[in-house]
């Protein structure tokens, strides 16, 4: 069994109940010495004082587990590119800030994207296009960023729904006609065609649920549902969206949605039993969409979502990704970390899936900071309906950890602990570590390029050997 130390978290939860070390010793049968030692460190927690300190102050045990700190590091890789490049800081020293002081570390990212705005506005300034005006987040990605705070999982949501399921009988093959007998006999819901080329649109005036007959029945039975939250929901997902954004904010309204979303995906596709066909099919996501009827990028998303304690699945990262590189959706059950500047790395196989639509890619693949991950992707088209109509063709990416690749049908045949069968890849090229990367598309922020008109390299943007300290800036003689 591997040793606990959390004593960030101890101080802080000590801190926050307003108790001195004298007085949370005596409660925990220890010596005060003996918890400022375990305070900073120099002792682990044992497992009888983590089961007191559970007790004393009723959180989960694993409020002192190990965390998995890669994306935060990765935000503060990102931040501090040039301090890094000029060697103020080492990669090791953010990844022992993330670890021990996770909200100092958090801080430091807010000051340095504020920085970051501070200056791009005093060179708007400065060359005459005006001080622009601060542009908040965007509250799509504050959306992002409310779903990783919970690792993709809504545990009161994710139970009501299945509460939900079992009481209106919801089982693979009978999904719409349950969902069907609900809206009607409960809420006097009735089901017709669609209404202006939307896809669904519900008239709250005459409780009217427009369905296009383009939908697929996956499609038609997650719409279905998302109402059916909707009504039946609202209260409570008016709460969970208020516990990160004012009620009437457009964060606030697109959370709600994100959780209205959320428990139709839990509803149709029950916790329980998806978790354990998921296991008995080793992740096929193929099989998975055969048996429950839905669509490919709908069972992807649910499989990101499977992290109820004591019956956890794989966790995934999921993405959806255009031909040109946005991102969608991006969602994360673990540490993958998706870059909020330079775009994504062209050596990751979601876009080797635009060039077979259907065939499911997989690929070993390596970070920078040297985890490694198996990633599957397949493209998927929507199309409206009519020839010549535009259609819309997408990248479903669906990743873990190679920790649990041995848990997925797709791993078999790989040698998962070869570090020479993954593909280097990165968060994406003005960020990425990687500077002899052939695929560059960018340069690397905070490094000066080697420029030589005698010579050339088969990496776009060489970089410059970083110069010695004290030599900057030095006056001939």
């Amino acid at each position: 069994m591997s040793k606990t130390y959390a004593g960030a978290r101890l101080r802080r939860l000590r801190a926050e109940r307003r108790m001195s070390q004298a007085e949370l010793a005596r409660v925990l049968g220890i010596s005060p010495s003996y918890l400022n030692q375990m305070e900073h460190d120099s002792r682990p927690l044992t497992v009888p004082v983590l089961l007191r300190l559970t007790e004393t102050f009723g959180v989960d045990p694993g409020f002192f587990s190990e965390r998995d700190t890669t994306r935060l590091v990765a935000d503060l890789r990102e931040t501090l590119t040039g301090e890094i490049a000029a060697s103020r800081v080492s990669s090791a020293d953010l990844a022992e800030l993330a670890a021990r002081l996770p909200a100092v570390a958090q801080v430091l990212l807010d000051l340095g994207r504020r920085n970051q705005l501070l200056s791009e506005r005093l060179a708007g300034a400065a060359d005459g296009r005006g001080t622009p005006v601060e542009a908040p987040r965007s509250p799509h990605e504050e959306i992002r960023d409310f779903f990783y705070r919970r690792q993709n999982y809504l545990h009161d949501t994710d139970l009501a729904a299945e509460d939900l399921a079992e009481e209106i009988g919801i089982r693979p093959g009978e999904v719409t006609a349950a969902l069907t007998v609900r809206l009607a006999g409960t809420h006097g819901v009735r089901l017709t065609g669609e209404k202006g080329g939307h896809p669904h649109h519900y008239d709250e005036r005459t409780r009217t649920l427009h369905l296009s007959g383009r939908l697929r029945p996956g499609q038609r039975a997650f719409r279905m549902a998302t109402q059916l939250a909707l009504l039946e929901g609202s209260d409570a997902f008016d709460r969970q969206a208020a516990e990160d954004f004012p009620p009437g904010s457009p964060a606030h309204t697109l959370a709600r949605i994100g959780i209205a979303h959320y428990f139709a995906a839990a509803l149709i596709l029950p916790y329980t039993a998806f978790h354990t066909a998921a296991e008995e099919v080793r992740y096929d996501i193929e099989r998975l969409a055969d048996h429950y009827g839905m669509g490919y990028e709908t069972v992807c998303h649910r499989l990101s979502t499977l992290q109820r304690p004591r019956l956890r699945g794989v966790p995934f990262s999921f993405v959806r990704v255009d031909r040109a590189g946005n991102m969608s959706k991006r969602q994360s059950a673990t540490g993958f970390h998706f870059s909020r500047a330079g775009g994504t790395c062209p050596l990751w196989n979601v876009y080797e899936a635009f060039a077979a639509p259907g065939r499911i890619h997989v690929q070993l693949a390596e970070m920078p900071d040297g985890q490694r991950y198996l990633w599957t992707a397949r493209a998927v088209t929507r199309h409206r309906g009519g020839w010549g109509e535009p259609g819309r063709t997408y990248a479903i990416g669906l990743g873990c950890e190679t920790r649990h690749a041995h848990r997925l049908v797709y791993s078999d045949g790989l040698d998962l602990t070869n570090a020479s069968a993954a593909t280097p890849i990165g968060m994406g090229c003005r960020v990425c570590e990687r500077l002899d990367c052939p695929q560059r598309a960018a340069p690397p922020l905070g490094r000066a390029l080697r420029i030589d008109q005698n010579s050339s390299t088969f990496v776009p943007y060489p970089v410059a050997e970083p110069q010695p300290r004290g030599t900057r800036g030095t006056s001939r003689s």
